[in-house]
């Protein structure tokens, strides 16, 4: 199959100041590949290549200019018809340093094998019968930004609630903490940090133990990554389960893999496609989780809608799913129209509605 690609730059705009503990985001850049076959233009697969500034090994001031010629070269090619070789075919001739670039373009052209029409996946979730729990994420900001969210999502029928810590005072952070648990026990709302690497040698074993006394279900990334030998002391302490996120970055190949969880042995592992390579490097990723009983979620990476519904749907192929952060559809002004839905704290795909493409193409 002979393919030719339309690239399309996207700016999306929060609808408030996203904190982090690497900074607060106003606005997205992101690119839309849209593949259509060759001599056909009836339809289009879309993908979306939706590097982070800052976190992203692949992001550049050039990404855009970069992606059109990678997919120039790709459209010389001969592109294969199944899911599975596609994956293969895309690791083959995408460098593993660019994990958005393999994300987008396999999305796009798995889209468009399955005839253009954003079902990706033919599962329960793309049928309209399945719905993936989710977590309702609090962004970081002042304590009464952070309440508000809260209260917000608690009302929306959320019993999953993550919480973004390490920008405002520890202390401050952990009373908002301890207000929801005295409201709300560990059986009623499951209550997970993520600390993006902010705390370190020096104090992260008492901060550990302080979230430990309120129930909390886990912790994403307490330190910076490649300290192994802490990360492995830290999960193997028992204070706080430990999930892997950026410590995934950049490992590439199988065997790093099973190296690096055989090492450190966390609880859970996070996995973002847009970061760690895409679709096929996810599911070897979840394959060395599983055989070393290690649980996983998944997360989308702050994509536009496009990139969610890919996402989700590849999700919706595993089953006994813990909650997912899949619950970033509603962040921006101008985010693509799409089926997808959150009802009390669970993502679906409502299928008789239609994609509106009219603000992208």
């Amino acid at each position: 199959m002979q393919v030719k690609f339309h690239l399309i730059p996207y700016t999306l705009q929060f609808r408030f100041e996203a904190g982090t503990s690497r900074g607060s985001f106003t606005e997205k850049e992101t690119w839309f590949i849209q593949a259509f076959k060759a001599n056909d233009n009836s339809y289009f697969g879309l993908g979306e290549a939706s590097p982070l500034k800052g976190l992203s090994i692949d992001y550049s001031e050039n990404y855009g200019s970069d992606l059109e010629k990678l997919l120039n070269g790709i459209s010389t090619l001969e592109i294969p018809t199944t899911t599975n070789e596609i994956f293969d075919f895309v690791a083959a001739h995408i460098p593993a340093e660019l994990p958005s670039v393999r994300f987008g373009l396999e999305s796009a052209l798995t889209d468009l094998v399955q005839g253009g029409r954003r079902i990706l996946f033919n599962n329960r979730f793309s049928r309209g019968e399945r719905r993936i729990p989710i977590n309702g994420l609090v962004w970081m900001g002042d304590t009464a930004f952070m309440s508000a969210q809260i209260e917000e999502k608690l009302k929306a029928g959320f019993d999953t609630i993550k919480m973004k810590v390490g920008a405002i005072n520890f202390e401050q952070e952990l009373a908002l903490l301890s207000d929801i648990r005295t409201r709300y026990s560990a059986k009623d709302i499951i209550l997970r940090v993520d600390a993006n690497g902010a705390f370190d040698e020096t104090n992260v074993h008492q901060r550990l133990e302080e979230l430990a006394s309120l129930d909390i279900h886990s912790i994403e990334q307490p330190i910076k990554p490649k300290q192994p030998a802490l990360m492995q002391e830290l999960c193997a302490s028992g204070i706080l389960p430990i999930a892997l996120d950026e410590e995934l970055i950049g490992v590439n190949n199988f065997k790093e893999k099973e190296e690096l969880l055989s090492l450190i042995q966390p609880q859970y592992i996070i996995l973002k496609p847009s970061l760690i390579g895409g679709f096929k490097s996810t599911q070897e990723w979840i394959q060395v989780a599983e055989s070393l009983n290690i649980g996983w979620w998944m997360t989308s990476m702050l994509e536009s809608n496009v990139g969610l519904n890919a996402i989700a749907q590849f999700t919706a192929q595993y089953e006994g799913l813990l909650p997912q952060g899949l619950g970033t559809g509603q962040l921006y002004h101008n985010n693509i129209d799409s089926p997808l839905e959150i009802r009390s704290g669970e993502l679906l795909y409502i299928s008789p509605l239609s994609w509106q493409l009219h603000n992208l193409i």
